[in-house]
């Protein structure tokens, strides 16, 4: 959440015709691709690895077998946690109806998986190619029955809020209670409360459950213990991250990332 004023790089793909161009790049650990944008819809696919995406609205981890919906001329960033096999579907414009327009995390289910790893050997995809036609045609179709995971932080806009925000990003395991956090930043905990229900449509203390388990995702994605992750991301014990786990993914941190997918 810097304040930082970036510029975003307008990255036009050389193919303009394609209905859908793909791409496939591995990434080492801690590899950050700077503020950019399309004008092309994307759906970002982690085959392996975690990345995380921050936009001015919000914060998105992509955890292996996620994707994340990147809709056009939405300047973003993403950062590695541990070694990412990222393959990339850009859409033109409004070509999935049925997606938001706005980012989120998206569950990718088997069909979707192998379709967008078949997809990114084809290059790119042109309607005017009988086969290419028809992958086309499904994988919009897949995109409109995919599920959203909620994990993703919003940005807040009041400066109390945003300094509150900026202090527990900087330290996610930070074990203060919250009232003393808010007294740090000047302000009630009652203030505080209410901006954040404002502004996210969460308490704080949802809020900051949201942070620690998307901190600790990011270690996991880095080759973190589950007992290590839940401890440095704040978690009282590694049992009480498991259950925050199991609750947002559906299943244990060790049964999530002990299945692999082949990131062709």
């Amino acid at each position: 959440m810097s304040k930082t004023r970036q510029v975003a790089i307008f990255d036009r793909l050389a193919d303009r015709s394609s209905r859908i161009v793909t791409h496939t790049h591995n990434y080492s650990a801690g590899q950050r691709i700077p503020l950019h944008f399309h004008d092309r819809d994307q759906l970002v696919y982690a085959s392996s690895g975690v990345m995380t995406v921050h936009t001015r609205d919000g914060t998105w981890v992509v955890p292996t077998h996620r994707a994340v919906w990147i809709p056009e001329a939405v300047p973003h960033t993403i950062s590695m946690s541990g070694r990412v096999a990222m393959r990339t579907l850009y859409l033109k414009a409004r070509l999935a109806t049925s997606m938001p327009r706005a980012c989120c995390v998206v569950n990718v289910p088997p069909l979707l998986n192998e379709l967008i790893l078949h997809a990114c050997t084809c290059g790119s995809l042109s309607s005017r190619v009988a086969a290419h036609r028809h992958l086309i045609d499904v994988v919009v179709d897949q995109l409109k029955a995919v599920q959203t995971v909620p994990l993703q932080l919003p940005t807040l806009a009041d400066p109390r809020a945003q300094r509150l925000a900026e202090l527990l990003n900087a330290d996610p395991g930070n074990r203060q209670s919250l009232a003393r956090v808010c007294r740090t930043v000047g302000a009630s905990g009652r203030t505080v409360e209410r901006l954040f229900q404002e502004e996210t449509g969460m308490t704080l203390g949802k809020w900051r459950q949201q942070l620690r388990l998307m901190q600790a995702m990011r270690l996991l994605g880095e080759g973190a213990k589950v007992t290590h992750a839940a401890l440095e991301a704040g978690y009282s014990t590694p049992s009480a991250f498991i259950a925050a786990f199991k609750k947002s993914l559906g299943t244990t941190p060790a049964s999530y990332f002990k299945v692999s997918v082949n990131g062709r």
